[in-house]
């Protein structure tokens, strides 16, 4: 008996809740949406999906819904909207995906210099702790304290030369020791 029924008639069975309308309208209209909605997808599953979350929603919402156009008309256009918003996510999701991408590799590769650093300050300062012991004083007041020569020298009663001299020999002294051990390090 629904089958010879119009979509007119139809629609305004479905808004008062008849089951059998909303029935025919599903074996009406399912295969026709699946077509539609798959030449725009080209993916089964997802076509399905959308078709399925439609007559759901048009289930669910039988009673408010408005048929500004016939039945077909509104039944094309949901279909036409849900994959509008399903390509909108999509899109959305792998732009998240690909920020999020670009962002744990930057974090691998800070992570990464991070580490370095810390291995290559510890390497500096096996360095310093090896030389003698009057040229890592004098090292160490430079450039851990932040003392001057002039400064130095009048800590240690020297004179101002042969402090610029000793930290000048120490920096190259670790300057050669620091190049061979880079040229393993990186």
């Amino acid at each position: 008996m629904y089958e010879n029924l119009s979509n007119y008639e139809l629609s305004i069975l479905l808004k008062n809740g008849d089951e059998f309308a909303y029935l025919e309208i599903y074996d009406r209209y399912k295969v026709l949406l699946l077509k539609h909605a798959y030449t725009k997808l080209s993916d089964r599953d997802e076509a399905d999906d959308i078709v399925q979350e439609l007559f759901i929603h048009l289930w669910e919402s039988r009673s408010t819904i408005e048929f500004t156009t016939n039945l077909s008309g509104y039944l094309y256009t949901a279909v036409r909207n849900r994959i509008f918003n399903h390509f909108v996510k999509r899109k959305r999701t792998e732009s998240y995906l690909d920020s999020l991408g670009a962002f744990l590799k930057e974090g691998d590769y800070i992570t990464e210099i991070t580490i370095r650093e810390r291995e290559l300050a510890v390497l500096i300062e096996q360095e310093v702790n090896a030389l003698p012991p009057r040229m890592r004083e004098v090292f160490n007041l430079s450039r851990n304290s932040g003392l001057s020569h002039k400064e130095i020298s009048e800590q240690l009663g020297t004179s101002e030369q042969t402090i610029s001299k000793q930290i000048s020999n120490t920096l190259k002294l670790l300057r050669a020791k620091m190049e061979s051990i880079l040229n393993v390090f990186i």
